[in-house]
């Protein structure tokens, strides 16, 4: 772990808060989700770190296929509908008992999401859950929320911070941020620090929230385990000179991951009279469009739909790939990517990457250094790429080894989670400080003075 830099009195406060075991609450959209790998594996490192999990997805149920890690997660998991008798209990009293503060923060999430259907519909199918997830949260001793993605969970951890008064997180990745900015403002301002997995999110938060709000919302990167993806790739790798070069795309077969492009890509690189082969890992909507296109274009022998496949299964795969492409497009809904996990994956995997030049991206990748970077929807661009990897060897290695340093040196999962919980730390810190403060005479403070519900 890297030493903390929380500011505190030199009264052994400092080497409290390092050594803290902090109860922690992580609100998401849904769990367990196989896409979202991100979030699972960050609970477990926090854990591994000496924090204490809980988790509270806002929607229940499980899928066909996880991730074995999230299994004992599901096990404890704190999954309520959105209705119920001790739902509407809860909110019966809340309103009996704080009817100011129920009636104002319902009018504020009203307030701050018109002119948004879908973050207002999802912000009040919420609120009466986040009345009871409160109640909870304050029987379980819960330290500080920590949600992921800035739409619905955000504004769930807001909601739940106005009953319980527990201070919050929230983390901006891609659509999450880029869709819509209703209610932004309000989450920034309540919340005690805010992750931008991005400097591009980060400048997207403050240009809506304010230049005033820059000390609180921090770069922390999402980051993959370099040694989960080191194991015996080198070895399995084909040798330097085989024919045909295997191409993988990893993701959701869905328009924002632009995998049409790539078929594109493809196609015109086989006309060039390059020899590959690409395997689409994912399944999604899109799926029988992208099939449609494979068998026009005539490549049903040299497109192949692998479908969904769990972490373990897609580090087994990433072992036999030569190249890793992620054609990502914005979307005319503006659905974009942040900066996509499985960059990350490969590059920690010496795998040569090819990327669109959007939001995040060039962040992780920098064209020629660590990778290449094509444009949007440019699939003469990615064609391009291809080639050039098809008939360098020697560039594959020199890039595959760069990225893999990138991804140990600055997308190092335990190095960036010891970040978020050093953030943590300091904030649970200052918050028993202000209370000790609070608790001798003459002296008021501000911030996270209340634990009950406040109007």
């Amino acid at each position: 772990m890297i030493a903390s830099t929380v500011n505190t009195q030199s009264d052994g406060s400092e080497v409290e808060a390092e050594s803290m075991s902090p109860r922690i609450a992580y609100i998401m959209s849904r769990f367990p989700k196989i896409t979202e790998t991100f979030i699972l594996y960050e609970m477990q490192a926090a854990e591994m770190a000496g924090a204490n999990v809980e988790i509270f997805p806002l929607n229940g149920g499980t899928t066909g296929k996880m991730h074995r890690e999230a299994v004992a997660y599901v096990k404890r998991a704190h999954f309520l509908p959105f209705l119920s008798v001790e739902i509407l209990r809860d909110n019966f009293v809340a309103l009996l008992k704080h009817p100011g503060l129920w009636l104002k923060t319902l009018f504020k999430v009203v307030r701050a999401n018109l002119g948004c259907r879908r973050f207002l519909m999802g912000a009040l199918a919420v609120f009466p859950k986040c009345v009871t997830i409160a109640r909870r949260m304050q029987e379980l001793q819960i330290d500080h929320i920590h949600a992921h993605f800035a739409s619905h969970p955000a504004a769930a951890a807001w909601i739940i911070h106005q009953f319980s008064g527990i201070p919050y997180s929230f983390v901006a990745h891609g659509s999450d941020l880029h869709r819509s900015q209703h209610m932004l403002r309000d989450k920034v301002r309540d919340a005690a620090f805010v992750v931008a997995i991005s400097e591009y999110n980060r400048r997207i938060i403050l240009d809506v929230a304010g230049d005033n709000h820059a000390a609180k919302v921090t770069v922390i990167h999402c980051g993959v385990n370099p040694v989960d993806f080191r194991s015996d790739h080198d070895s399995a790798h084909k040798p330097v000179g085989a024919p045909g070069l295997i191409v993988f795309c990893i993701g959701t077969l869905h328009e924002v991951k632009g995998q049409r492009y790539l078929i594109d890509a493809v196609s015109r690189a086989r006309a060039n009279r390059h020899d590959l082969t690409l395997h689409l890992v994912g399944d999604g909507l899109d799926q029988e469009i992208l099939e449609q296109q494979v068998a026009a274009a005539g490549l049903t022998d040299y497109v192949i739909f692998e479908g969904r496949r769990d972490r373990h299964e897609i580090i087994r795969l990433l072992q036999t790939a030569d190249v890793l492409v992620v054609p990502s497009v914005p979307t005319a809904s503006g659905r974009r990517e942040g900066i996509p996990v499985v960059l990350m994956e490969a590059m920690a995997s010496g795998v040569p990457v090819v990327a669109s030049r959007l939001s995040g991206i060039p962040e992780l990748v920098q064209h020629q250094v660590n990778g290449l970077l094509a444009e949007p929807r440019d699939a003469g661009g990615l064609a391009s790429a291809i080639e050039l990897l098809c008939n360098n060897p020697e560039l594959r290695t020199q890039l595959g080894d760069a990225g893999r340093k990138t991804v140990e040196e600055n997308f190092n999962m335990e190095t960036n989670v010891g970040c978020l919980l050093r953030r943590i730390r300091s904030t649970i810190s200052d918050r028993q400080t202000s209370r000790r403060r609070k608790d001798l005479p003459g002296v008021r403070t501000k911030g996270y003075e209340r634990d009950a519900p406040h109007e």
